[in-house]
C-alpha cells in the first residue's frame, strides 16, 4: 500500500511538473498583452520593401516600421523587427508564433481573415496590372497575350483566381523567390510582360522604373491592416483598436501617409524621364560642387533643389528675374556674398547657405522631415507668407508644426478672405506645395541612383581585389631557396 501511494505521488508530481511546463511553455510563445509586457518588447514580422521596412544610412525605417514603433511606444515596451524576404516565411513566423503580429502592408482578403485577425484598418489600396510603356496596353483580362508573373502566397493570387472565374483563359504563373521591384525590373528587361502591384508600392517604384504602365485596375480599393494569430487574446487586440483611433485622432497616421506616400501620388511620366537622364548628362558637371557646399545637407537634396530651380542649367532665367543654378534673386545673392549668379560654384555656395539659413530660422520644436519641408517652402514662398500659412492652420485647429497640416492651409493665401487677414497678404500658396513635392521626388530619385552605383563601384573593386590575389593559372612557380625553406620550417 505504501507503495502504491508512492507512486501515486510520484506520478501526480510528474503531472503537476508537466502542466507547469506545458503553461510556461504556452507564456512563453502567447501572444496574449501581458506576456509582452512582461518581456518587455514587441515582436513584428515585416517584409523587406520600400513601402515596409528598410535601412539606410540612418538605420532602420519606412512606414510600417515607424508605425509599428509608434504601437510599441503606445504600449511602454520596446520593438523587436523581424523581417522576411517572402510572403509564405512572414507568415509561417505568425503562426509559430515568432512574432506577435505581422505590419507588412498585408490586404484584408477572405481568405486571411479565415486564418488570422487583423487589426483596424489604416489605409487602403487597389491592384495594378502593368507593363512596359511602348508595348500595346492591355484594357481587360481578355487582352492579356504574354507571360503574367506574379509573387506566390500573396493576395495577387487571390484576385486571379477570382477573376479566373470569369474569364477561363486567363493563367499566370507564380514565383516566390521574386518581390514586386524585382518584378518590375524583369518587365523592364523584357523577361517578363506583365505582373500585379499594389498602387502605393507602385506609386514609390515609378519613381525608379518611369517606363513602368499601368494597363488596368485588377481589383478595386482593399484595406491593409496588421494581422494577429486567431488566438490572440482580446487585451492585446483592444489596444490595437485604441491605438489606431489615437493615430487617425491625433494626425499621426496622416503625417506617415505623407511622409512616406504624399509626394508621389501624381506620376509625370516625361519629367521623370527626363529627370533621369538628366542625372547622368548633366548632373556629372556639378556634382563636386553640390557635395562641396552641402555642409550638413545631403547634397543630393541640395542638387534635386537645383534641379528643379533651374534643371541644372547654370544660365536660366525667370521672368521675375531669378536667375542661375539655384535661381537666387538679386538681393539675396548679394546678402549671400554672390557677386555672379550665372557662375555655378557661388550660385550653387549661395544657394546652400541660403537653404541652411532657411533651416535655421525654424522653431526648434520643428522635428524632421517637416523642418525640411517647411524650409524649402519657406526658399520657394518667402518665410513670412509660410508664417501666415502656419497662423491659419493654428486658428483652424491644425497643428502649424507639421507639413502635411500647413500644406493643406498654404492655398487659402489666395483667397481674400483669409490673406486680407495675415501680415504678409496674397501668396500664390499653391506653389510652394509643388515646389516642395517635386523636390522630394527628385531627391529620393537620386538617392535611390547614387546608392545604387556606390553599391556596384563597390563590388566592382572587391571584385577587382579578388581576382589581383589569385595567381595565374600559367604563371611560373617561383623558385624556392631550399636552404631558406628547410631553416623555416624548422
Amino acid at each position: 500500500m505504501k507503495i502504491l501511494v508512492n507512486k501515486l505521488s510520484l506520478l501526480c508530481v510528474f503531472l503537476v511538473c508537466l502542466v507547469s511546463f506545458s503553461a510556461c511553455k504556452q507564456t512563453e510563445n502567447s501572444q496574449g498583452l501581458a506576456r509582452i509586457k512582461e518581456r518587455g518588447f514587441v515582436t513584428v514580422g515585416t517584409l523587406y520593401g520600400l513601402t515596409s521596412y528598410y535601412i539606410d544610412a540612418q538605420g532602420e525605417t519606412g512606414f510600417e516600421y515607424e508605425l509599428a514603433k509608434a504601437y510599441a511606444d503606445y504600449l511602454g515596451v520596446n520593438l523587436k523587427v523581424v523581417a522576411s524576404y517572402s510572403i509564405e516565411e512572414l507568415f509561417n513566423q505568425l503562426e509559430s508564433g515568432k512574432v506577435d503580429f505581422l505590419a507588412a502592408g498585408l490586404t484584408v482578403t477572405d481568405i486571411r481573415q479565415a486564418k488570422f485577425r487583423f487589426s483596424p484598418a489604416y489605409n487602403n489600396i487597389s491592384q495594378k496590372l502593368v507593363y512596359k510603356q511602348g508595348n500595346k496596353r492591355p484594357r481587360t483580362a481578355e487582352d492579356l497575350s504574354g507571360e503574367l508573373v506574379v509573387t506566390a502566397n500573396s493576395s495577387h493570387v487571390e484576385t486571379l483566381n477570382k477573376l479566373k472565374q470569369q474569364s477561363a483563359k486567363l493563367n499566370w504563373i507564380e514565383t516566390a523567390d521574386l518581390d514586386s521591384e524585382e518584378l518590375l525590373i524583369r518587365i523592364l528587361d523584357g523577361e517578363i510582360d506583365y505582373t500585379i502591384i499594389d498602387s502605393h508600392t507602385l506609386a514609390v517604384s515609378r519613381r525608379y522604373y518611369p517606363e513602368i504602365s499601368i494597363g488596368f485596375t485588377i481589383e478595386q480599393e482593399q484595406p491593409l491592416a496588421w494581422a494577429l494569430p486567431q488566438q490572440a487574446d482580446d487585451a492585446l487586440y483592444g489596444t490595437l483598436i485604441e491605438f489606431f483611433g489615437q493615430v487617425h485622432h491625433d494626425g499621426t497616421l496622416l503625417a506617415l501617409n505623407d511622409k512616406y506616400f504624399g509626394h508621389v501620388e501624381r506620376f509625370n511620366l516625361v519629367d521623370t524621364r527626363a529627370f533621369i537622364q538628366a542625372i547622368e548628362s548633366k548632373l556629372p558637371a556639378y556634382q563636386a560642387l553640390f557635395e562641396k557646399y552641402a555642409q550638413d545637407l545631403d547634397w543630393r537634396l541640395l542638387a534635386a533643389i537645383s534641379y528643379q530651380e533651374s534643371h541644372w542649367n547654370p544660365r536660366a532665367r525667370s521672368h521675375t528675374g531669378v536667375r542661375g543654378l539655384m535661381m537666387l534673386t538679386l538681393p539675396t545673392a548679394k546678402q549671400m556674398g554672390v557677386k555672379s549668379r550665372l557662375d555655378p560654384e557661388q550660385s550653387i555656395r549661395g544657394g546652400a547657405k541660403y537653404v541652411q539659413q532657411m533651416i535655421n530660422r525654424m522653431p526648434d520644436r520643428i522635428p524632421s522631415p517637416d523642418r525640411m519641408w517647411f524650409a524649402l517652402a519657406a526658399y520657394n514662398v518667402g518665410l513670412g507668407h509660410l508664417n501666415d500659412a502656419r497662423s491659419i492652420t493654428k486658428k483652424q485647429g491644425g497643428d502649424p508644426d507639421r507639413w502635411v497640416d500647413v500644406k493643406q492651409r498654404l492655398p487659402l493665401l489666395k483667397q481674400k478672405k483669409y490673406y486680407k487677414n495675415t501680415r504678409y497678404g496674397y501668396a500664390r500658396g499653391d506653389e510652394p506645395i509643388n515646389y516642395v513635392e517635386n523636390i522630394r521626388r527628385y531627391y529620393d530619385t537620386l538617392t535611390w541612383i547614387d546608392d545604387k552605383k556606390r553599391v556596384q563601384q563597390l563590388e566592382d573593386k572587391l571584385i577587382e581585389q579578388s581576382e589581383s590575389t589569385i595567381t595565374p593559372e600559367h604563371s611560373e612557380p617561383q623558385k624556392v631557396d631550399a636552404d631558406k625553406a628547410t631553416t623555416s620550417a624548422q
